[in-house]
């Protein structure tokens, strides 16, 4: 069956749960959208990575990939392989420097190692065919607009702080490892470092 390459559009709140997000995967070939919903925790893991974040102490997928570093095993792809009850499965596909290993994930892990790996997503066109969706025009557009709109927002928040209160807080947001606080005030802090 086709392997279908997916990329991470967006992360935003679920629709169906208040307490979940959901990563919109999309296909790089194509005009297909995979939602998959994710914890908030999850959510945190591939924010963190995908801002390239570095908190003080390593999250849970920081160690996994420093484990896997530390004994030369290479996060190569990762593939969602199956849906079953509405529920994604995936698995990491590595090399140790041997032989192919794969290691059963849950999806919202699997993504947030990718990210950190820097390695491909890839899905099956059976999976695509049941769960992915079209976005009309006007919905892509309000994607794109609520992320400009965020990042205005990011931007206002922040203004009036000087380079010195902004460095104190992004440490005390850091130590509470409130990561998305801290990715905003670090937009801020790069945004002047550029004027």
């Amino acid at each position: 069956m086709r392997k279908i390459e997916l990329d991470v559009v967006a992360l935003t709140h679920s629709v169906t749960s208040s307490h979940n997000y959901a990563v919109i995967l999309g296909e790089v070939d194509g005009d297909r959208k995979l939602p998959v919903v994710i914890g908030g925790f999850e959510a945190q893991a591939i924010a963190v990575a995908m801002e390239k974040m570095i908190p003080n102490r390593p999250l849970t997928h920081d160690l996994f990939k420093n484990t896997l570093d530390a004994f030369g095993i290479e996060l190569r792809e990762v593939i969602i392989n199956n849906l079953l009850d509405g529920i994604f499965y995936a698995q990491l596909i590595c090399w140790d420097g041997s032989q192919e290993v794969i290691i059963d994930s849950r999806t919202s892990d699997s993504i947030a190692m990718a990210v950190r790996f820097n390695c491909p997503i890839f899905t099956m066109e059976n999976i695509m065919e049941e769960a992915g969706m079209l976005l009309d025009p006007d919905e892509e557009k309000k994607i794109a607009m609520d992320r400009t709109a965020k990042k205005v927002k990011k931007v206002k928040a922040f203004s009036d702080h000087s380079i010195e209160e902004l460095n104190e807080m992004l440490n005390k947001v850091l130590a509470e490892e409130d990561y998305e606080q801290a990715a905003k005030i670090r937009d801020e802090i790069n945004k002047r470092a550029e004027n």
